[in-house]
Order: C-alpha cells, then structure tokens, then sequence
C-alpha cells in the first residue's frame, strides 16, 4: 500500500504536458485510447443497457467532406454514384460536407470512398 501512495503522490506533482505524455505513452504501451467519457445513463437504463447485446453497425452513410482541386473529377464520379443530373451534382459538390448516400452496406461505402479519393475528394463514412 505505500508503494501505491507513493505513486499517487507523484502523479500529483506531474504537469499537465507531463500528464499528456504520460497518457499517450499507456495508450501505446496497453494498446488502449483515452477516450471522452460518456454521459451517465440514468440508474433504471444501465441495466437494461448492460443486458443487450452490443449490434454491429451494418448500414452507413457516406459523406462527401471536401472536395479538394479536382472539383470536375468529383463531380462526375457523384453523378456516376448518385445518378443526380449535372447540375444538381454541381449543386451537391458545391455544398459539402453533405451526405452523398445513406444507409449503405459497408462495401458498397467503401467502394464508393474509393472512388471518390482516387477522384481527388475527402470522404467520411460514418
């Protein structure tokens, strides 16, 4: 036990770019991420939550973040994908970020971020 005081003592004293480098230097080591925690659910909810199993997410939506010096590339892969006409492909390219395709399966987004990439555009799946 006094080990552990010990060392509880001097992380007390770290600074806090010690106590960033510290951090990252766990993550690697233990393979982990120091992720935000999330909001607490209510008392009644955990337990309901604990009991379901966890899904795996199998419909994505894929959104065009940037479109990057290629802009005419772009805009005639989204026509390829989304089969909109010109100008509403222009229109689309112009306002990113906006979602080009939702509820997609996951190789069909991938697919799709491909070929977007290649084109010259930023691309998220989410």
């Amino acid at each position: 036990m006094a080990n552990l005081q010990q060392i509880v003592d001097e992380l007390s004293n770290l600074t806090v770019l010690e106590a960033a480098e510290l951090s990252k230097m766990l993550e690697e080591k233990w393979g982990v991420s120091a992720a935000a925690p999330v909001a607490a659910m209510p008392a009644g909810g955990a337990a309901a939550a604990a009991a379901e199993p966890v899904e795996e997410k199998t419909e994505f939506d894929v959104v065009l973040a940037t479109v990057g010096d290629k802009k005419i590339n772009v805009i005639k892969e989204v026509r390829a994908i989304t089969g909109l006409g010109l100008k509403e492909a222009k229109d689309l390219v112009e306002a990113a970020p906006k979602p080009l395709k939702e509820g997609v399966k996951k190789e069909e987004a991938e697919a799709i971020k491909k070929k977007l990439e290649d084109a010259g555009a930023t691309v998220e799946i989410k």
